[in-house]
């Protein structure tokens, strides 16, 4: 009996130990498994070559843009300055069909301008798409225009008008670009702009696409503003503009690669509020008035960490121009940054408070300008260049009072007033074709309050220094320059201005007196 239930604890403390291990197994397999599904979810989604650019996008990543910038930005610690390898621009894989609701609005707020009819071949003309889906997404909050990536999408010269619902933002992760030539444009449409932005209150243009203007049939007609200077009106007439921002406000523009625009590729007129951030902007060094970014009677404004290259100014300045940051731009082969040009026509400019820094100008005609014309009034001042490094420039630093297209220009009585323009920490090399320093200013306006501070300008062959050159200019040294600025005057001239500066730079009121031998003051406006 005893036996029997030894025999009885036996197999039942057996079964009990089977059981709990079976249990155990059973559990352990079913943690493995589960652990190894969730490491597989992990695993489809690959990390990104490099951090994305901010702000992100408001769609999903896209396959990097053809003009892709590196990631540590334009301003290397070290910036190497050979000329950069043109990029290639594969063509756009044969686009799907749009999907069948073209007319829907997406519930995510995403407005596809292939649901609206854009095809997206290079061929057909997508205009009206594209102000199907403008209108569309004009009416929405925070709405996402979105031209896709790997379509090529050709459009007619198009207003997109406001106002609109705010948070727009316009996305272009793919390439547009206007009709191939002037000739194939409809005889209706303007051919002095492309793309226009008007009454646009809070609003970003941005992605990683590509703007190609398709500009070499326009640089290619018979009158070349370039070569032939006195038909240079005739011809602006018929040059179009890539993208106009006209009457608006609290714009971004960023991320995007623009090539070859017949003209300017930015301009902002009458503007209030933009930043430009990460643009990379193309034309080749011959392209007659491709100015990269062109601002006028524009005010709080940011260009920062941006690449230029073109025919023509990196950025221009206009009248009724102020608060204006520029900072780590890249500019060259080209013209240069200038303020001007100013005054034609005997016309009133006023521009202030502008600052450029932290900035590589290489390869290019002018460095840092200001350009007035002859007859003109109003004012320059504030203007700050700092920390800036030049290569092979032909003129690093200068104020030329005697703008002039054409050889039959004459001196006359008045002149765009120049005043507090401060260099400092500009180095580098110079093509010594010209002075590294050159401060012409008008004969009966001198420009006042020069300053420079620790400028130093190598020639870029050989090592003869450049004496600058200076005409009616005062201002004064603040550390050793080189080479030795020994032409600028000290002082205050004879004759002198008294401005009075309101809020408003368009309403700066200019005053010049003449001091007369009694001591009296004879007004000479």
């Amino acid at each position: 009996m005893e036996h029997s239930r030894l025999s009885l604890f036996i197999f039942c403390t057996s079964f009990v130990c089977f059981f709990l291990s079976t249990q155990a197994r059973w559990h352990h397999h079913h943690t493995k498994h589960r652990h190894h599904t969730h490491y597989h979810k992990i695993s489809e989604i690959s990390a990104p070559p490099f951090p994305a650019p901010e702000p992100s996008s408001p769609l999903a990543p896209e396959p990097s843009s053809p003009l892709a910038t590196d990631p540590s930005g334009p301003l290397a610690p070290e910036p190497s300055y050979s000329p950069a390898p043109e990029p290639s621009y594969s063509p756009a894989p044969e686009p799907s069909s749009p999907p069948d609701d073209r007319n829907a609005k997406n519930s995510t707020g995403v407005f596809d301008v292939r649901k609206f009819g854009a095809v997206g071949n290079g061929v057909t003309d997508d205009t009206e798409a594209f102000k199907m889906a403008w209108d569309s997404a004009c009416q929405v909050n925070s709405a996402v225009l979105h031209v896709p990536y790997g379509f090529t999408f050709m459009i007619q010269s198009t207003i997109f008008t406001g106002p609109c619902q705010g948070g727009l933002v316009f996305q272009v992760d793919g390439t547009l670009m206007p009709p191939d030539g002037p000739d194939l444009w409809p005889k209706n449409n303007s051919k002095r702009q492309w793309l226009v932005f008007y009454r646009i209150n809070g609003m970003s243009l941005q992605g990683g696409g590509l703007i190609d203007g398709r500009g070499q049939k326009w640089w290619d007609l018979p009158c070349k503003p370039h070569k032939i200077a006195q038909r240079v009106d005739i011809t602006l007439k018929f040059m179009m503009q890539a993208i106009r921002f006209f009457m608006s406000s609290n714009l971004t523009v960023q991320g995007l690669g623009v090539k070859d625009s017949p003209q300017f590729n930015f301009r902002f007129d009458g503007c209030k509020n933009v930043h430009v951030e990460s643009l990379h902007i193309m034309a080749p060094a011959l392209s007659p008035n491709t100015d990269g970014i062109h601002i006028e009677n524009t005010n709080g404004v940011e260009i920062y960490n941006s690449v230029i290259s073109n025919g023509d100014d990196c950025i221009s300045i206009g009248s009724g121009c102020y608060d204006v940051d520029i900072k780590n731009l890249t500019c060259g082969p080209g013209h240069g940054i200038s303020i001007g040009s100013l005054g034609n026509h005997n016309s009133r400019a006023c521009v202030s408070n502008i600052t450029v820094r932290d900035s590589v100008i290489k390869v290019s005609d002018n460095g840092v300008r200001i350009k007035t014309w002859q007859g003109g009034s109003g004012a320059v001042s504030g203007i700050t260049f700092s920390n800036i490094h030049m290569e092979s420039v032909r003129n690093p630093i200068i104020i030329d009072q005697f703008y002039c297209l054409t050889k039959d220009c004459t001196n006359q009585t008045s002149a765009v007033y120049v005043s507090d323009i401060l260099y400092e920490s500009i180095k580098g090399t110079y093509d010594i074709r010209s002075p590294p320093m050159h401060f012409a200013c008008s004969d009966s306006v001198p420009c006042t309050n020069i300053t420079l501070s620790d400028i130093e300008l190598l020639p870029a062959q050989g090592d003869i220094l450049l004496d600058p050159f200076c005409w009616n200019a005062y201002g004064d040294l603040e550390a050793l320059t080189i080479p030795p600025v020994s032409c600028l005057m000290e002082g205050i001239p004879r004759s002198t201005w008294i401005i009075r500066m309101p809020v408003i730079a368009d309403d700066l009121e200019l005053f010049f007196f003449s001091k007369s031998v009694s001591n009296t003051y004879v007004y000479n406006n």
